[in-house]
C-alpha cells in the first residue's frame, strides 16, 4: 500500500469519493483497488472554505508510484519470562490503567484479580444519578469510583501527545469493544460517556472470558511485606477483611483514592509532591464556540467545535483550558463527603446546546505548605470543602457569570472563595489573551463553576525503570500514581506495566 496526504473533501461530501480524489491528485486513470483512511482532520483556517483533510493508505492497479509505502508498526505481545509467580497478579482499580493491564495479562494466561471499590457500570450509573438528582453521595460508587474509572463519566476523549505503538493498540481494543471505528483515524477522537458505559462492560467480559476475576465493592485495606518485598494484600469486601497472598500488585487507583494513597504512604511506599492545577469549569453556548472556530453561518454538518488555549502568567504559572467538552454539561464529580468537585461530560452525539472546559492555573509544590509528600491532597481538600460550604452544604456547584467573576461582583463570591487567590488572578490575567485567541471567549453569556481540582494527581508514587515502587512487587501506574494524564496515556501505562510483569514471570497458559 502507498500513503498519500492532503486529500480534501467538501463538508458533507461522501467519503466514497476519496478514490477519485486520489486519482485526480495523482493525475492517473489507474484504478484504486483498496484504501483506508488513517487520518481525518478539519482545516478551518479559511472560514469561507472549510474542508475535511485526509491521509489515506491505498493500493493502485498496474502502476508503480514514487510515494511512501504504508508502514504501521503493529503491537506485539511480549514473551513470558521464566520466574515463578507466587499467587496471581492483583490489580487495584478498574479505570483505563487497571483495565488494560488486566486485559493484556488475562490474554496471556496470568488470570489477574482486579479489586474495584466501586460498582459495575450499570449499578454505578444509578448511584451517580442519585447524586445529581437527589444530592446523595455514595463514597464508594460515584463519578470517580467504579467500573471504567472517572473517564466513564466524561467525554471519553482519546487525544494524547504520546507517540507509542500501544496507543494504536488501545484504540483497536476500544473499537473491538464497541467504539466507532472512526476513532482509529480522527484527529481528535472521542467516544462519549453514553457509549463508554457499554464499552467498559464489554472489556470486562473479555477479561472474565480470559480467566481474569473482578471483585466489585472491594477495596485495598492494607499490604504485607517482608524484606522490602510485597507478600500479600488485605482486601475489604462487605465488612470482612481477607488476606490474599501475592507478590504482584498493580496500583491503578486513579487520582481520587486519597484514603488508599494515605494508607500506602503509612506502609512505607515512597512518594513525592507533584505539580497539578486548580480552577473552574467555564461554559459557553456551543453556537458561540462554533462561530468563533468556523465563522458565522458555518455548515450545520460540521461537528461541534472545540478549542485549546494556554497562557503564561506574569508569575510564571501556566493558565490553560483542559478537557473541553463540546455539546456537553458541567457535572458534580464529588467522591468524598463534604467536598465539592466539578467536571465536564458529553455524550457521543455532543448535541447539547452548551460547551464547557476546565479553566485552570498551575499549583506548584511550594504552594502546598508543610505536610510532606501528601500535602497536595490536603491542599485540594481545603478548596473542595470551601466549595461545598459556599454551596450551602449541598452537592450543587457554586456558579456565576464570567463577567461577575472578572470584576469581583458579590454574586461571584462563592466561586472566588472556592479558589486560591493566585488562581483567581491567573484566570483574570489570562482572559484578555484567551479572548483574542478565541473570539467572544469572554462573552457575557459565559458561566463559571467551582471548583475544578482533579485534573491530575498532586502526588507521584516513585517507581524505577522496571515500573516497581520502593516496595518490590508494587507497580504504581496511571493517573493516580502520577504517570498519566488521560484515558489513553493511563491505558498505555497499564499495558507497559503488564508487559514488565509478563517479561519477568511465567504464565498459566497462552490465551492470546
Amino acid at each position: 500500500m502507498y500513503r498519500i496526504h492532503e486529500i480534501r473533501l467538501e463538508i458533507g461530501e461522501d467519503k466514497g469519493s476519496i478514490p477519485d480524489k486520489i486519482k485526480k491528485k495523482l493525475r492517473t486513470e489507474h484504478e484504486i483497488t483498496e484504501y483506508r483512511i488513517i487520518r481525518e482532520s478539519i482545516d478551518a483556517r479559511d472560514k469561507a472554505d472549510i474542508k475535511y483533510v485526509y491521509s489515506v493508505d491505498f493500493d493502485i492497479e498496474g502502476v508503480h508510484l514514487d510515494l511512501p509505502e504504508a508502514r504501521d508498526e503493529e503491537y506485539e505481545y511480549p514473551a513470558p519470562g521464566t520466574e515463578r509467580m507466587n499467587g496471581r497478579p492483583v490489580i487495584v482499580g478498574f479505570g483505563p490503567c487497571g483495565m488494560f493491564a488486566a486485559l493484556i495479562l488475562s490474554r496471556l494466561g496470568y488470570a489477574p484479580l482486579v479489586i474495584e471499590r466501586g460498582k459495575p457500570v450499570e449499578e454505578r450509573a444509578k448511584d451517580v444519578a442519585r447524586l445529581w438528582n437527589e444530592g446523595v453521595l455514595d463514597e464508594e460508587s460515584n463519578v470517580q469510583f467504579g467500573e471504567g474509572g472517572a473517564g466513564t463519566f466524561s467525554d471519553g476523549k482519546l487525544t494524547t501527545g504520546i507517540k507509542d505503538v500501544r496507543v494504536r493498540k488501545v484504540f483497536e481494543e476500544l473499537a473491538l469493544a464497541g467504539a466507532d471505528g472512526d476513532i482509529l483515524y480522527k484527529q481528535k477522537p472521542h467516544i462519549g460517556t453514553d457509549a463508554l458505559r457499554k464499552i467498559v462492560k464489554n472489556i470486562r467480559e473479555k477479561i472474565l472470558d480470559n480467566g481474569g476475576e473482578i471483585l466489585f465493592g472491594s477495596r485495598l485495606d492494607g499490604i504485607a511485606a517482608e524484606g522490602g518485598r510485597l507478600t500479600g494484600v488485605k482486601v475489604r469486601s462487605g465488612g470482612a477483611v481477607n488476606t490474599i497472598d501475592t507478590e504482584i500488585l498493580i496500583l491503578a487507583t486513579g487520582h481520587s483514592a486519597r484514603d488508599t494513597v494515605r494508607m500506602l504512604r503509612g506502609a512505607g511506599l515512597e512518594m513525592e509532591r507533584k505539580q497539578f492545577s486548580i480552577g473552574v469549569r467555564i461554559e459557553h453556548p456551543q453556537k458561540l464556540i462554533n462561530e468563533a472556530q468556523y465563522g458565522k453561518g458555518a455548515d450545520a454538518k460540521l461537528p461541534p467545535a472545540e478549542y485549546k488555549l494556554a497562557y503564561r502568567c506574569g508569575d510564571g504559572r501556566g493558565a490553560y483550558t483542559f478537557c473541553m467538552c463540546p455539546g456537553g454539561e458541567v457535572i458534580v464529580a464529588s467522591s468524598q463527603k463534604g467536598c465539592l468537585v466539578t467536571n465536564g461530560m458529553s455524550n457521543k452525539a455532543r448535541d447539547g446546546k452548551r460547551a464547557n472546559s476546565a479553566l485552570l492555573v498551575d499549583v506548584l509544590p511550594d504552594d502546598f505548605g508543610s505536610g510532606g509528600p501528601l500535602a497536595g491532597i490536603s491542599f485540594q481538600e481545603k478548596y473542595e470543602r470551601l466549595a461545598y460550604e459556599l454551596a450551602g452544604g449541598k452537592y450543587i456547584a457554586p456558579r456565576c457569570g464570567l463577567s461577575e467573576f472578572l470584576c469581583g461582583a458579590e454574586a461571584a463570591s462563592p466561586v472566588i472563595g472556592s479558589l486560591p487567590e493566585f488562581a483567581v488572578s491567573g484566570i483574570r490575567e489570562a482572559m484578555p489573551f484567551f479572548a483574542r485567541k478565541l473570539k467572544n471567549f469572554n462573552s457575557p453569556e459565559a458561566v463559571v463553576y467551582a471548583v475544578e481540582s482533579r485534573s491530575s494527581s498532586p502526588v507521584r508514587i516513585v517507581r524505577d525503570d522496571g515500573y516497581q515502587g520502593s516496595i518490590a512487587g508494587i507497580y504504581p501506574g496511571g493517573e493516580g500514581a502520577g504517570y498519566a494524564g488521560g484515558i489513553v496515556s493511563a491505558a498505555v501505562d497499564g499495558i507497559k506495566i503488564a508487559e514488565a510483569i509478563i517479561k519477568k514471570f511465567q504464565n498459566g497458559g497462552d490465551k492470546c
